[in-house]
């Protein structure tokens, strides 16, 4: 294991343009005291769609640093093959590993995200995604849209749903009946509670990691309490937007705020950046995946 020096060492180029993405995610989820009332519902369940297909033969992933890996394996680099989407890690065990097993997993997943994109760069990823035909697209983005250097510069609500919308309507010009799974945007006020007792996560966070969020990791001021309640409530409208944007598309299935409301640990938190899944935290979103697009489909 690398000496908190050494990590620092490693990291202190990153500056403010660390890429972001968010580090939670999982099964098992406790639902936030705090989130309104949509949200908090005694077990989230996947949002109701017609004719949904809970075996798919082929899984398209899309979204930022989360899907890609990043720092979960080594520090500033995305690690595909640990992703919670189409990963290859026996230990991750990712979606399309869980859906079709580990040798045709590897011929019939595709991942097309990118680290540091943010949902107005989906499109062009659901353009990419729509060309391998899948049967399932994974949609993991936003937390790039939060986590920015101030409040003042997070996507406005309005643009995140036209770029959602916009999206949609990408996939279904070249794919028109793919299944859409649609995961939450974590929850970054708990990453900040949980990540902030780590003295190295602190100091790497002051490089300029989701300043919105994580700056000043420490002050519990009027003014620092006000700042991080303003980005958790602008994740909050985020997966308004998903939720609502998923319900209207016959193929679309929301985890109904599932990886919002994971009480993620510090062992589902990247060593490198205290920011980023571990492979740990890789797995539990495989898990919250694989519950949400197995689930039956709801009664009416």
């Amino acid at each position: 294991m690398r000496t908190a020096a050494a990590a620092l060492s490693a990291l202190s180029f990153v500056g403010a343009a660390a890429l972001a993405g968010c580090g939670g995610g999982g099964a098992d989820g406790g639902v936030s005291r705090n989130a309104p009332a949509a949200q908090r519902s005694a077990s989230p369940s996947p949002t109701p769609t017609p004719d949904w297909n809970p075996r798919p033969r082929s899984v398209a992933a899309v979204g930022d640093s989360i899907t890609r890996g990043f720092d979960a394996c080594s520090v500033l680099a995305d690690c595909p093959e640990v992703s919670w989407a189409t990963g290859t890690d026996d230990a991750v065990r990712s979606l399309a590993v869980r859906l079709l097993g580990p040798s045709k997993a590897a011929d019939r997943s595709w991942n097309h995200a990118v680290s540091g994109s943010r949902m107005v760069q989906l499109p062009e990823q659901m353009k990419r995604a729509a060309a391998e035909r899948p049967e399932l697209v994974t949609v993991m983005t936003g937390a790039n849209d939060a986590c920015r250097d101030s409040v003042r510069l997070m996507t406005p609500v309005a643009d995140f749903r036209a770029s959602f919308e916009a999206s949609m309507r990408q996939l279904r010009a070249g794919a028109p009946k793919a299944q859409v799974y649609v995961s939450s945007v974590p929850d970054l006020k708990r990453l900040w509670s949980t990540g902030r007792v780590n003295e190295l996560g602190k100091k790497i966070w002051g490089l300029g990691i989701c300043q919105s969020m994580l700056a000043d990791a420490d002050d519990l001021g009027p003014a620092a309490v006000a700042r991080r309640d303003a980005v958790r409530e602008r994740v909050v409208a985020y997966n308004e937007v998903l939720r609502d944007v998923c319900a209207k598309d016959r193929y679309c299935r929301y985890d109904g705020g599932a990886v919002f409301d994971f009480r993620f640990s510090g062992a589902q938190l990247s060593s490198w950046d205290w920011f980023h899944p571990s492979r740990d935290g890789q797995a539990r979103l495989a898990e919250i995946a694989y519950r949400n697009v197995t689930a039956p489909e709801p009664s009416a």
